[in-house]
């Protein structure tokens, strides 16, 4: 439904008519004086009306010289008048309106079913995880807590040779990821499971297990953006300290791991708050070229070791 006195508004600044170019730099003018917060794909108010206005009309992001000089049509001037909208006067993440998502380079389906792609996974998935991951005739990888399944499909599409599992605890996420697994025809190498963690996985092993689990803990939820209010609380809020999921997949991960099998977790803003709560592990904190924190990677013999003396943590 319309905020119709802010659409008006927009749809007048806006004009009769534009080029994709002048709209680009319209709308980013416009998000710059409005109280928004990026960090869903974009990091500014022009990257975003870019994003808003490609997304639209439908056009290539890689090809942006060749369509700067093309007229916009009032239909898509409406469809992005109307968009602009919900962005500023609800806050609403631009990808739950576009309904689409960008991470690693491929396109996902995204609503508010599932937390908004934005992992620093996507580097390592780009890179294959080399050098930490010994590359096989068949790699199993195991992405928990999978939410819209970007992190797993984008493994399955960057390793051919690699079989995934999707688990997740929210069928609506789940429905969510098996549409970008049928997008990405995947689905003769990539599973979609329901489970609470790894309890329908028994007997599975994995070579390497991934997860952006919940990890936000309840004394932050309250100060986040508005934008991130709009996601499934589930997937972002974690007690103890935000360390509620993260302390079962430390607990329980070895046993889901080949001998030489290695776990990646992605704990953003507590990664102190582990670091300090967990000093018999040695946690190896990955660093990303192109931005990102939060991320450690053990091995499985690190994990068993520190299961064994674990009363040093407990």
């Amino acid at each position: 439904m319309k905020t119709e006195g802010q659409y008006q508004a927009i749809r007048n600044q806006l004009g009769a008519s534009a080029t994709v170019g002048a709209l680009v730099e319209l709308l980013g003018n416009l998000f710059q004086s409005s109280d928004l917060y990026y960090g869903h794909g974009t990091d500014n108010p022009h990257d975003e009306a870019f994003a808003l206005v490609f997304s639209v009309i439908g056009l290539d992001f890689g090809q942006a010289d060749q369509f700067w000089d093309q007229q916009v049509t009032p239909d898509h001037m409406d469809s992005i008048a109307d968009l602009a909208s919900k962005r500023i006067s609800q806050r609403v993440p631009l990808p739950y309106l576009t309904g689409e998502a960008w991470f690693a380079g491929l396109r996902f389906y995204s609503d508010r079913r599932a937390l908004i792609p934005r992992s620093p996974f996507a580097e390592l998935i780009q890179q294959e995880f080399s050098p930490w991951l010994e590359s096989g005739p068949v790699i199993n990888i195991l992405d928990m807590c999978t939410g819209n399944g970007c992190i797993g499909i984008a493994c399955a599409v960057y390793m051919p040779d690699a079989t995934v599992d999707l688990v997740d605890l929210s069928p609506d996420a789940l429905e969510l990821a098996q549409n970008n697994v049928e997008l990405h025809e995947v689905g003769s190498r990539v599973n979609v499971i329901c489970s609470d963690l790894f309890e329908a996985l028994e007997g599975r092993q994995y070579d390497l297990i991934v997860s952006n689990p919940p990890y936000v803990p309840a004394s932050s939820m309250q100060d986040l953006p508005v934008e991130y209010r709009h996601e499934p609380e589930m997937a972002l809020l974690a007690e103890n300290e935000g360390l509620d999921v993260v302390d079962r997949i430390l607990r329980e991960a070895a046993d889901y791991l080949t001998p030489e099998g290695i776990l990646i977790v992605e704990v953003g803003e507590i990664a102190d708050v582990v670091h300090q709560h967990y000093p018999a592990l040695p946690f190896v904190w990955l660093e990303f070229e192109y931005g990102g924190e939060g991320v450690f990677l053990l091995h499985k013999r690190d994990l068993m070791d520190w299961r064994h003396g674990k009363s040093k943590d407990s």
